[in-house]
């Protein structure tokens, strides 16, 4: 519709703003003509002698719609030959001088033979085609006229016309003038008739390729294929509009014809999909009729022969195929499918525009007017173009609904899992209290609780002067501390806990008068360090460091650290007396050292001494990752 609209915008705006131009044009309106039979399609000859032509000059209007004008006006005499020619003869008489090259306008010549122009008695133009010409009347006539060669001014004008007797024969009126003030008009017409229709068809043939290859992925969706068939028959349809193909007449009148009936055909399916009803009976008759018609005009059966009297009539059965497959769709659909609705309305104005295009083959109305069934495509394309962007707009509209609901669904689950996980941090956070609180009270009492209980039954014993007692209340102390700093936040840094216990040894070092070397390096962090985890290496330090106070009478002790390939190692030596390793390891004087193992084992280390008169070297190597071997 869109694309029909523009065509009248058109042809309306060139035929106002091209009057100017026009005005050094001269309209001819008025002709001479005659009729003479031939045996058949004859050569053209190269001049022509208007008044040596054997029948008689009669006046005629233009534009002329042949045979019905010959009937009117013919002298009753019976014709026998095969084919006839018809001769326009055009005066010049009132064409304004000019030096500009002129030319000769007509918007329709319609024959089915050849089609030649004389200037002055000399062949200018011609187009010769035997058999039926499928484009000729849509190919406005343009014919350059050049300048005689004896330089004779231009007084005389002959249109021959080739036509088998049956043709429906018509000339528009014609246009003389210079050639740039009648291009306009004549591209207009050209455009319009010829290369906007070709561009749609083509256009619609992609279209229905794109959906063709979609089907390919999406088989169980029809429509694409239904769109693709829809595609194929229109373009197969509008081939005789602008086309020129190297096939026999019979067989390309042949294929344009069906094709008509292939795309009713093609409608009906698509209606039948929207509304849902089967309609067995009606969808029988429209493919048997399909299939008699395409059977009954082969050109190789000869029952219906491409004749200009049988031609009309096949496509008047179309149009009537046409007319019945839009009422029954539109009524099947009427209260089912307002997309079925939309196609019977579409379907119904290409078979009005189509029902002018036949009246316009056949002499009905002005051949000047227009063919419209060229756009047929564009209405068909316009039509189920609408239905494919209201499916992929639903489409888009049911993914959007559907994503929505599933963010919906996401946004209550997360709800549902933040709440949980709440609960679970909570649960958590209280079981870490309460294994930070065991934790605690076990090492308190381990630690802490046996050393206040020793120092209590001593002193009630009275085996344990004050200096005694001060010192086991600093080492209880001591310990105390040691549990408050493992809880601090150490971020993996083994160096910062190793300061950490320095700094609560180091008075108790100067005062036993022991000196400390200091002697560590820069060391990797242990992710695993964790409070439990820096409670055994203090403890373990701590253990070592008494253990040289209390027994080797040791005046140095020095601390070092090392990065090994994958763990790292602390070390504590001394310069005492020593002691026997194995002995002290069977605990014969005491469980320090097996606490020392335990704890290592606990935070996947190892420890190891070695013990002699020169003193006691004390090694604890840790991990870098947990599950590392020492090497």
């Amino acid at each position: 519709m869109v694309s029909i609209a523009l065509l009248l915008a058109m042809a309306a705006f060139f035929g106002t703003t091209g009057a100017a131009r026009h005005n050094a044009a001269l309209h001819l309106t008025q002709a001479d003509w005659q009729v003479q039979d031939a045996p058949g399609f004859r050569a053209l000859p190269l001049a022509v002698d208007s008044k040596a032509l054997p029948s008689a000059w009669q006046p005629v209007e233009l534009p002329l719609a042949l045979p019905i004008a010959l009937l009117r006006q013919a002298d009753g005499s019976v014709s026998t030959g095969a084919t006839r020619i018809t001769w326009l003869r055009l005066s010049t008489r009132n064409l304004p001088d000019t030096p500009a090259p002129l030319a000769l306008y007509g918007a329709r010549i319609k024959t089915d033979g050849t089609i030649a122009v004389y200037a002055n008695g000399r062949l200018v133009h011609r187009a010769q085609v035997q058999g039926p010409l499928w484009n000729s009347t849509r190919t406005p006539l343009w014919v350059l006229l050049g300048k005689t060669t004896d330089g004779a001014p231009l007084n005389e004008i002959l249109v021959r016309m080739e036509h088998t007797r049956g043709a429906q024969v018509a000339v528009s009126s014609l246009w003389l003038g210079p050639a740039e003030a009648l291009e306009a008009r004549h591209r207009t017409r050209q455009w319009l008739q010829q290369e906007l229709p070709a561009m749609l068809s083509a256009a619609f043939m992609a279209v229905g390729v794109f959906a063709l290859f979609v089907w390919f992925r999406r088989s169980h969706e029809t429509g694409y294929l239904l769109f693709f068939n829809l595609a194929t028959t229109s373009f197969l349809r509008s081939l005789h509009f602008y086309v020129g193909v190297p096939v026999a007449n019979d067989w390309f009148a042949w294929l344009t014809v069906n094709s008509l009936f292939w795309l009713v055909a093609v409608v009906h399916f698509a209606l039948r999909q929207l509304h849902g009803r089967p309609l067995r009976w009606f969808t029988g008759a429209v493919v048997a009729w399909t299939a008699l018609t395409g059977m009954l005009t082969l050109p190789d059966l000869a029952i219906l022969r491409n004749t200009p009297q049988v031609t009309p009539l096949i496509y008047l059965g179309a149009a009537l195929m046409g007319v019945a497959v839009a009422l029954v769709g539109g009524l099947s659909a009427w209260r089912r499918s307002s997309e079925g609705r939309l196609v019977a309305v579409g379907i119904g104005v290409c078979v009005l525009l189509g029902v002018s295009d036949w009246l316009l083959q056949n002499n009905f109305v002005s051949p000047e007017g227009w063919y419209l069934g060229a756009y047929t495509n564009a209405v068909t394309f316009s039509v189920f173009g609408v239905l494919l962007y209201r499916r992929y707009v639903n489409a888009i509209a049911e993914v959007e609904r559907v994503n929505a609901g599933l963010a919906q669904r996401l946004a209550a689950r997360e709800a549902e899992l933040e709440l949980s996980h709440r609960r679970l941090r909570e649960v958590e956070k209280k079981q870490t209290i309460s294994d930070e609180r065991q934790r605690l009270t076990q090492d308190m009492h381990d630690g802490l609780g046996s050393s206040l209980i020793s120092a209590i039954r001593s002193v009630e014993g009275g085996s344990m002067n004050g200096d005694k007692v001060s010192q086991v209340l600093k080492s209880c102390l001591e310990d105390l501390k040691l549990t408050i700093d493992s809880m601090e936040p150490l971020e993996d840094d083994l160096l910062l806990l190793l300061a950490t216990l320095r700094y609560r040894l180091g008075p108790r070092l100067e005062s036993s008068g022991v000196a400390l070397q200091w002697q560590v390096q820069e060391l990797p962090a242990l992710d695993w360090l964790d409070p439990t985890s820096a409670l055994h290496i203090l403890r373990i330090v701590q253990e070592s460091i008494a253990n040289v106070l209390r027994h080797t009478r040791a005046t140095e002790i020095r601390v070092s650290t090392e990065r090994q390939a994958s763990g790292v190692r602390v070390s504590i030596e001394d310069n005492g007396q020593g002691f026997d390793v194995e002995k002290a390891l069977a605990g014969a004087g005491g469980r320090g050292m097996q606490n020392q193992q335990r704890r290592a084992q606990a935070v996947g280390g190892e420890v190891s001494w070695r013990s002699g008169p020169g003193g006691t070297l004390f090694t604890l190597w840790l991990p870098l990752k947990r599950g590392g071997r020492a090497v």
